[in-house]
């Protein structure tokens, strides 16, 4: 048997190893953006690694795709909080200006526009706008993350929403129940870092 098709029955679901594992460090990786430290990016390149395995399994191309573009924003994150907490410091956290958060939306829009029309016509997706919403949205959400911007944590709100359904939909379960996980830590993470947000200003106005 191929090591990517490795896996195990539970409940009669056929659960595999590589999603599994991907899927405990991409919870791994919330948990650790929450707590704003270096670590939330190499756990994220090696989930990706596995979950891009996963989604090829489950002939999902826009989930491989978005995989594979978090290995490559994973080290682009990974540089940009290396540059914000240098020396011991501590990351800054900051909600994005009005001309940042209008940039984010109508780049999420068109592209998810774009790619859906691109699945559409190569066929790579049984479910190509939802497929390019998550794919398109999550790109957003870990570039904003990059940057350290509060509003990240809407946007994956927004994804989780139909990440949920189309995951179950694919037989990938675990990614499923993650996805429902995802949305708890979510909304905790954007009560941490706002609640950091906060702090820091009533220091620096103190």
């Amino acid at each position: 048997m191929n090591w990517t098709q490795a896996g195990f029955t539970l409940l009669g679901q056929r659960v595999l190893w590589i999603d599994l594992v991907g899927n405990v460090c991409a919870l791994a990786t919330v948990w650790l953006a929450i707590r704003r430290t270096i670590w939330t990016w190499p756990v994220q390149l090696v989930g990706s690694v596995l979950l891009f395995a996963a989604s090829v399994q489950a002939h999902i191309t826009g989930n491989a795709l978005k995989q594979a573009m978090f290995g490559v924003l994973a080290v682009y994150g990974w540089i940009r909080w290396s540059r914000g907490t240098r020396d011991g410091g501590e990351l800054a956290v900051r909600p994005g200006r009005t001309r940042e958060r209008i940039t984010l939306i109508a780049v999420m829009v068109a592209a998810t526009a774009l790619v859906a029309v691109f699945f559409t016509v190569t066929g790579w997706s049984w479910a190509p706008l939802p497929d390019a919403y998550i794919f398109v949205g999550s790109a957003v959400a870990t570039y904003a993350q990059g940057k350290a911007l509060i509003d990240f944590w809407w946007i994956w709100v927004a994804v989780d929403l139909v990440g949920v359904p189309l995951a179950f939909q694919s037989g990938l379960v675990v990614s499923g129940v993650v996805y429902g996980i995802f949305f708890v830590l979510v909304l905790l993470g954007f009560r941490e870092w706002r609640r950091q947000y906060i702090r820091r200003l009533e220091v620096a106005t103190a």
